[in-house]
């Protein structure tokens, strides 16, 4: 009755007259159970097993699922929030189990506090199973919280089911992974669960773990099956498989029951925010179970202080949750909820997953999520059980919102969205490979070198050293013994700390992209309710110290950015315009912060901030906007650079109906004249390096998304823009310029005209890659810069000293060191020249007139050193030191000796000491014919690498190896 009267209230209150735009019942839906000729085909019998957990009966898609995993098929099990996925796995493993206690499971969560929610249920389960063994089966959790006692426990002893997530299976398991190899030796069964947030940067990421982890038991000589739980999205089984390379089979029909459920969508007239804090009011008053999701980590913090501050004597019966908080406050949070200390958690997405929070009543969107897949996610986290709930959709002042809002039905009719990964992101795909051959080397026919895509990546870390060919060039090796520690799963980059100034106590982290626009020097911060200043901000090291601090402002980032276009990959007409889809150079750099005030949102100034520029590349399209249309617009006095910038905004708001994304994983550029395009353009581009498929999928449906955004504007009641057609809570330039009307023109007649007319207006596409200038343009660049222009006329240089580093007082006084002789090899001449420290400027004269002077060690050593001798700058002399060389490729050195003895079998005929001991005995030619040695030894390397395009090193692990050279485009001596 509650719940019931609370509904009654919302729609009653006069505060919220006309707030309210569509009531929906859905009514309660009975339970389709299994019919006994269906029922699974068990190995053992798991009665008392199923009766220790209250199960009588199976639904309908629990039993075909269970079916399909006891046949091993891989199978993903996409159903509603609360429809019983988690007995579809456990019932076939601990099935397994009883057959062959040996056996083992993993079972994967993307949240460390969904696994320890699951080991309470699944140890039950396992208790029911020691009727059977005189030693019962065992579960444990294996995550970063653990002690190192515990780990190596584990290790040593795995459980039968070991319950962990995928940064300790990256990290730790498949890292180590002959510490655990009894465990992938009789690995049965993968499940993963929650699969559908595997998708973008983390699927992405996931796929090629996932593939890692397969390789891995291949070597240990298992063949595990997977089962995967997803939501409801378009795609669990392609997404499932391309995360696994592997078929898999879908169960996706419905036999849980649900209670009634009512949807209502609002205005918030008031602003989403403070519509928010009345209906929690509202709701702790009538005793109902809340939750509260918004859409980002500020607006959690401040509507949890703002309600407590407003109802003080509900303050303690309400709280802020969200991803940042430290694993000891987030399960204190879970257990007062769920024990009903608290009666409302406001989060982000972070408890939009399965976590046991207890039977909630009532669940507030503040804000539409981004994709209807979290949207009714979020809804099925109220009302389990059978129970009746609610969901409450409060829209933002955004695009997308407001559209919904002003379409109901659609949002209604919606169907759910598909995932996306991109598994090709060249930077994802680079990183995992270095990981698999630091793990196992990789051989000619590993299965994971078979596609194309990934052929190309590894000759391309070859070419840079990140892959090591063994010398026969049938096997690539890591150069790193652990390169996993370089990769995050969940961003594009690494995490940094956060830390409290005063204590260095730990305030959470935060992505090393996301820290420049949200942790910058000035930045406020909030966490749990209360507001810290960044005090400190040091990009280099990553490190973010901040003060707490009570403010009346908060922060907000201002940017600059310019694009270049790399290739194009695909053009389209839409309409009268092109559009483009292709990979962009991205640079952005924050160029100072807003501070605005909490209460009226007034600007209270600009502060400028002196921050590096963030380059990378991704994916994108772009929109060209033709000068007939440009014309037009500034004919009608508009602003057709602010109705560009319009367009722009409102196209990334739009985004999400096409695209399971959100507007924070895309960015925009719009730009009045584009050199490459010759024309105004709108670029909107996936927000990771590398790219993630959003963009492509949107250039797809390209019509769509135009005819979208030219609806959301025109629709929008707003004189001159807002945050519900053109205004964008991200941009970087404050809003400005922005002319709604300016955008309206440009789409509509992009639209109203026709197909193929125009067309002259544009440049012609020509295939990848379009600006084939680029690539020579960048080569002549490099050579300028390097001062090497394929020497006709090269030498080979090495010095001998008179003094020790001891001697002079160092190595860093190098120039006092002297010279008992130089030898010079003159590829003109095809002679070894030798020359004295009398002779220094006969030297300098020679060396002046080659292409190229190549030494080993011969910039920080040879040039110091003579520097003491001549007054000629030796560093403005077109060089080539092969120690550099090798040094930025492996990131260590190697000496001449090592490489000459592994590539070409030669040995140094003395050193160093021993030359210094010759010249105190004046046996200066003994030091010529060792001198004459050295540089003999290394023109043959230098040849052999220019020649091959690699040397030979023999690395720590005891492989003999290739390190790629590529003095070749040095070198055009034929």
């Amino acid at each position: 009755m509650g719940l019931n009267e609370y509904i009654t209230g919302l729609k009653s209150f006069k505060g919220f007259a006309g707030d309210i735009v569509s009531h929906r019942t859905f009514d309660a839906q009975p339970a389709a159970w299994a019919s006994p000729d269906i029922f699974p085909c068990f190995k053992n019998d798991l009665s008392p097993l199923l009766a220790g957990v209250g199960i009588k009966h199976l639904y309908t898609h629990q039993a075909r699922a269970i079916s399909l995993i006891l046949d091993r098929c891989h199978t993903v099990i996409a159903t509603p929030t609360a429809s019983g996925k988690s007995l579809v796995y456990n019932l076939p493993v601990m099935d397994a189990l009883i057959s062959d206690p040996s056996a083992h499971a993993l079972y994967l969560f993307p949240l460390k506090a969904l696994a320890r929610d699951q080991l309470d249920t699944v140890n039950k389960m396992l208790a029911k199973t020691g009727a059977v063994f005189s030693e019962p089966l065992t579960a444990g959790v294996y995550d970063g919280d653990i002690t190192g006692y515990q780990k190596t426990k584990i290790r040593n002893h795995p459980p039968n089911i070991l319950l962990s997530n995928p940064e300790m299976l990256h990290l730790a398991m498949l890292a180590h992974h002959h510490l655990w190899a009894s465990f992938f030796g009789n690995l049965k069964y993968i499940v993963v669960d929650e699969v559908h947030t595997y998708r973008g940067v983390m699927g992405s990421n996931m796929a090629w773990v996932f593939r890692r982890l397969l390789r891995i038991c291949r070597f240990y000589g298992s063949d595990p099956c997977f089962i995967f739980c997803s939501a409801t999205i378009a795609n669990p089984g392609q997404l499932a498989s391309e995360l696994t390379g592997l078929p898999v089979t879908v169960v996706d029909e419905q036999g849980a029951p649900c209670g009634k459920k009512d949807i209502l969508m609002m205005k918030g007239l008031e602003g989403a925010a403070q519509t928010a804090i009345t209906l929690i009011h509202a709701a702790v008053y009538r005793n109902l179970a809340t939750i509260v999701y918004t859409q980002s980590r500020k607006i959690t913090e401040l509507i949890a202080l703002w309600a407590g501050q407003r109802a003080k004597t509900m303050a303690d019966k309400i709280c802020a949750y969200r991803a940042g908080f430290l694993p000891e406050e987030r399960r204190e949070i879970e257990q007062k909820l769920a024990n009903g200390e608290l009666l409302c958690v406001v989060s982000t997405s972070a408890l939009e997953l399965g976590i046991d929070i207890g039977n909630l009543d009532l669940c507030i969107l503040v804000g539409y999520p981004g994709t209807m897949m979290s949207t009714w996610q979020r809804a099925g986290r109220v009302g389990r059980g059978g129970n009746d709930s609610a969901m409450i959709l409060i829209a933002h002042e955004d695009a997308l919102d407001q559209y919904f809002i002003n379409h109901p039905d659609i949002f209604f009719t919606m169907p759910p969205e598909t995932a996306r990964i991109n598994p090709e992101n060249p930077q994802i795909l680079d990183r995992h490979l270095d990981c698999a051959a630091a793990e196992l080397s990789l051989d000619a026919d590993d299965p994971m070198l078979r596609p194309p895509v990934v052929q190309e990546r590894v000759q391309a870390l070859g070419r840079q050293g990140r892959l090591l060919l063994s010398r026969d060039g049938n096997t690539w090796f890591s150069p790193r013994k652990r390169p996993h520690r370089e990769v995050s799963l969940r961003g594009s980059g690494h995490t940094i700390p956060i830390f409290k100034e005063e204590t260095r106590q730990s305030l959470g982290e935060i992505d090393r992209h996301r820290s420049y626009f949200e942790t910058h020097e000035g930045a406020v911060y909030l966490h749990r309710g209360q507001t810290f200043v960044v005090t400190l901000f040091d990009h280099l090291k990553g490190v973010v110290r901040a003060k707490e601090e009570k403010v009346s402002y908060y922060t907000r980032a201002r940017s600059s950015k310019n694009t270049e276009i790399i290739s194009v990959e695909k053009t389209c007409q839409v309409k009268g315009t092109r559009v483009g889809f292709g990979k962009l150079k991205i640079r952005e750099q924050v160029t100072g912060y807003e501070m605005k005030s909490v209460s009226g949102q007034k600007s209270l100034g600009i502060v400028p901030l002196d921050l590096p520029e963030l380059i990378y590349e991704t994916q994108g399209l772009w929109i060209e906007i033709p000068d007939w249309i440009r014309q037009r617009v500034e004919m009608k006095f508009l602003h057709f650079m602010g109705g560009i910038h319009a367009l722009e905004h409102a196209a990334i708001g739009m985004m999400p109906l096409l695209v399971m994304t959100d507007r924070n994983d895309l960015g925009g550029i719009s730009m009045p004249f584009h050199p490459q395009l010759e024309t105004a353009v709108v670029f909107v581009y996936d927000g990771v390096p590398g790219g993630l498929g959003l963009t492509l999928q949107a250039f797809e449906n390209a019509e769509i998304l135009m005819k979208r955004t030219y609806e959301a504007i025109r629709d929008c009641t707003c004189q001159t823009g807002c945050p519900a057609c053109v205004h964008s809570p991200k941009c970087g330039s404050g809003n400005r310029p922005i002319d709604k009307d300016a955008a309206k023109q440009i789409l509509q007649m992009l639209l109203e005209q026709k197909t193929g007319q125009r067309e002259s207006a544009f440049v012609q596409a020509s295939g990848p890659p379009l600006f084939s200038d680029i690539a020579v343009l960048k080569k002549e660049i490099h050579e300028k810069k390097t001062g090497v222009i394929s020497p006709k006329r090269y030498a080979v240089l090495d010095i001998e000293t008179r003094r020790s580093a001891k001697q002079v007082g160092g190595w860093h006084k190098a120039e006092r060191m002297g010279v008992s002789c130089a030898v010079l090899y003159d590829s003109l001449e095809n002679d070894f020249l030798v020359y004295y420290q009398e002779d220094m400027e006969k030297l300098v004269e020679r060396l002046r007139q080659m292409d190229l002077v190549i030494g080993f060690n011969i910039i920080r050593f040879d040039y110091k050193v003579l520097s003491g001798l001549s007054r000629f700058d030796f560093h403005n002399l077109p060089t080539l030191d092969m120690l550099t060389t090798v040094h930025e490729r492996l990131g260590y050195r190697l000496s001449l000796e090592h490489l000459a003895g592994q590539t070409l079998g030669l040995e140094k005929s003395a050193d160093g000491l021993l030359a210094l001991k010759w010249w105190q005995e004046g046996r200066l030619d003994l030091i010529v014919d060792y001198c004459t040695q050295d540089v003999r030894v290394t023109h043959e390397l230098y040849t052999y690498g220019r020649d091959n395009g690699f040397l030979l090193f023999k690395n720590k692990a005891g492989h003999h190896v290739r390190i790629p050279v590529d003095w070749k485009l040095m070198s055009d001596l034929t």
